[in-house]
């Protein structure tokens, strides 16, 4: 009995100072503590007195082989230095299972920039059988211009007059182009640069948009396209 009650503690001690091999040198307390218990052990084998003695014998050992044996933290950044493959990181910084630093990912929504865009203008009727704006007509392209000179500033502008098939074909060509132009020359008035205007063309009645067999859809027809190109 005396062999397995020696055997017993023993057996206990030497674990806590395998077991503290694989701590850090700051778990010290936890080996001491644990090592105390195990000294007692021993020591009461002898006898109830030497339980304390023994306690403090097992203590001082069990500290002293973690601090000796057990994996230290010399970056502090908690992960021991055994595992740490990144062992300089600076105090502060977030590591991961490794030691190393945590790179943040930045992500970048990807802006959708509208390359080209049409704005169709309608309504704008001129005086009869002329190229010459109203009144009604310029207010609806004071609207226009100021979009452009906020919405498109240096962008490239062409502009595209049309009928609809009502008249001689080549005379509306013709009529078109000429109001077509007198758009461009009064938004160029109103503040856009002429230099962003790359062309200005005049298309007839070709490429209706709606019926021309119907009020409504020769007013559809007659249109002036401006295309922007950014």
């Amino acid at each position: 009995m005396s062999i397995i009650r020696t055997a017993v503690p023993l057996v206990v001690l030497t674990g806590v100072l395998t077991g503290c091999a694989g701590l850090q040198k700051t778990d010290w307390p936890t080996c001491a503590a644990v090592g105390g218990v195990g000294g007692a052990a021993l020591g009461a084998i002898k006898s109830s007195a030497w339980a304390g003695g023994g306690a403090v014998f097992g203590a001082g050992m069990a500290a002293a082989y973690c601090w000796v044996h057990g994996d230290g933290d010399a970056d502090g950044d908690g992960v021991p230095d055994s595992r740490d493959k990144c062992p300089d990181t600076p105090q502060g910084v977030k590591v991961d299972a490794a030691g190393c630093p945590i790179v943040a990912v930045v992500v970048v929504e990807e802006v959708v920039v509208v390359k080209q865009e049409a704005i169709v203008v309608r309504d704008v009727n001129f005086e009869f059988n002329s190229a010459r704006l109203t009144a009604a007509d310029k207010e609806k392209l004071n609207i226009i211009a100021a979009r452009l000179k906020k919405d498109a500033a240096n962008a490239q502008l062409k502009v595209t007059g049309y009928t609809d098939s009502v008249g001689n074909e080549a005379y509306n060509l013709k009529l078109s182009k000429a109001r077509a132009q007198s758009v461009v020359e009064y938004l160029i008035d109103s503040g856009v640069p002429r230099s962003q205007f790359v062309s200005v063309e005049g298309a007839g009645e070709s490429n209706p948009v709606a019926s021309n067999q119907t009020p409504e859809g020769r007013a559809q027809n007659r249109r002036t396209e401006i295309l922007i190109i950014r």
